[in-house]
């Protein structure tokens, strides 16, 4: 995305994408103040769309880094139908997916222009 972060697409039956810093920060507190602003912005914008695209139940947005030690963060649209929800992505599966949802690489299109 820039010498800063880059943004990639989780597969998923929701959308989902993550934020990843490009240099090996282990916390978010050891990232410098140019990055976290950029992470934040980025996220704020991601957020507000995926709220108008695909309006969904809830946004997540977590950032766990246990398996993967570099600063990164998810955002996941959420909805009633999905297969987890209420539960965490990686929570219990509470159902089979019911989902009709707009098109995530259109949307992902969309999203390039107005995050640069």
């Amino acid at each position: 995305m820039n010498e800063l972060i880059k943004i990639e697409i989780e597969e998923s039956e929701i959308p989902w994408l993550k934020i990843f810093t490009i240099q090996n920060y282990k916390e978010f507190s050891q990232c410098p103040k140019e990055v976290k602003e950029e992470i934040c912005s980025k996220l704020d914008i991601i957020e507000k769309e995926m709220i108008k695209y695909f309006n969904p139940a809830k946004i997540n947005i977590a950032s766990f880094g246990n398996y993967v030690p570099h600063v990164h963060f998810h955002i996941m649209a959420r909805f009633k139908e999905d297969s987890f929800f209420p539960e965490p992505m990686w929570g219990k599966k509470q159902r089979v997916a019911n989902l009709n949802l707009p098109s995530f690489e259109e949307f992902f299109k969309l999203l390039k222009d107005k995050l640069n």
